[in-house]
C-alpha cells in the first residue's frame, strides 16, 4: 500500500492549501490517529489513517461528490466575473480540492447540479454517447402543443446552426403551460433554444434529474449535500422516463414551479 504525506493527503481531500496545513500543524490541530502531527511530510496510510483537522475527520475517499440545489442568479464556474458563482454555495465542511460543477446550468435555471472532483466521472455524464439522460421541468410562455412530442423526438429540430439530438417532451398534469423534457447531451441553451425552435419560449427551467440521480424534495436552493456511493453509481444509469414521467409530475410540478 503506497503511503502519502499527511499534507498532500489532506489537500486532495478539503479546500485547504499546504501553507495552511503547516500552520495547523505547527498549532497541533492536526491529529493522525489520536496523536499530533509534528511534520507535513509525516506519511501516511491513506485508507487506514484516522486523520482530523480541528478535531474533524477527513474522509480517506479522494473524490468528493456533491449535489447543490442552484439557485437562479449564480453562475456555474470558479470565477465570479460573469456573477455569483455556484462555488460560494459550498459550505467550508464539504468543500475539497479541484471541486468543480459537472456541466453546466444557465445563470437564470435551477435545479440539480453535480460537484465533483472526479473528472473521469464528468466525462461519462456529459458525453453524448453514453446517453445519460437529464430532465428538466419547463414553465412556458405558450400552452404546450401534442405536436411537440414528435417535433423533439425527430432529431431535426435545429436552431443558431445545431441540430438536436431526439429527445422526450411530455406535458405535466398540473398546468398546460408546464412540461417535462428529456436530453442526452447538453448544447449550450439546448432546451431553451429547442422550444425556441418550435415557436414556444422557456419561462423557467430546473433541472430535477441527473442519469437515475434524482433531485430531493428536501434539498433546499441554495443548499448541497455529500452524495452517497450509492447514489453516485446511480449518476450513469438510464432510468425509464415513462415511469419517471407518471410517478413524478404532479409533484414536481407543484413544488419546484408554482410554489416558488
Amino acid at each position: 500500500m503506497a503511503l502519502l504525506r499527511v499534507d498532500r493527503f489532506i489537500s486532495e481531500r478539503t479546500g485547504l492549501t499546504r501553507s495552511e496545513i503547516k500552520k495547523l500543524i505547527a498549532s497541533r490541530q492536526i491529529t493522525v490517529d489520536g496523536v499530533s502531527a509534528v511534520s507535513a511530510d509525516t506519511k501516511i496510510d491513506p485508507f487506514s489513517a484516522c486523520v482530523c483537522v480541528s478535531g474533524e475527520r477527513i474522509n480517506s475517499d479522494r473524490y468528493k461528490y456533491l449535489i447543490l440545489n442552484k439557485p437562479s442568479g449564480y453562475v456555474c464556474s470558479a470565477s465570479s466575473r460573469e456573477g455569483r458563482s455556484v462555488m460560494e454555495l459550498i459550505p467550508d465542511s464539504l468543500k475539497a480540492k479541484d471541486i468543480f460543477p459537472s456541466g453546466r446550468l444557465d445563470k437564470d435555471s435551477e435545479g440539480l447540479l453535480l460537484m465533483t472532483n472526479d473528472g473521469g466521472l464528468t466525462h461519462r455524464i456529459l458525453s453524448p454517447k453514453n446517453h445519460v439522460p437529464k430532465i428538466y421541468i419547463v414553465k412556458l410562455a405558450d400552452k404546450f402543443q401534442d405536436k411537440y412530442v414528435d417535433l423533439f423526438a425527430g432529431g431535426h429540430l435545429t436552431q443558431g446552426g445545431d441540430t438536436f439530438l431526439p429527445a422526450r417532451v411530455r406535458a405535466a398534469k398540473t398546468s398546460e403551460k408546464l412540461a417535462f423534457v428529456e436530453i442526452c447531451e447538453g448544447k449550450f441553451h439546448q432546451v431553451k433554444r429547442m422550444f425556441s425552435a418550435v415557436g414556444n419560449n422557456v419561462e423557467k427551467l430546473v433541472r430535477i434529474s441527473v442519469g437515475g440521480l434524482f433531485l430531493p424534495e428536501k434539498l433546499a436552493k441554495g443548499q448541497c449535500m455529500e452524495l452517497l456511493h450509492k447514489d453516485v453509481e446511480k449518476l450513469c444509469e438510464i432510468p425509464d422516463p415513462d415511469i419517471f414521467f407518471s410517478d413524478f409530475s404532479e409533484k414536481f410540478s407543484a413544488i419546484l414551479i408554482n410554489k416558488r
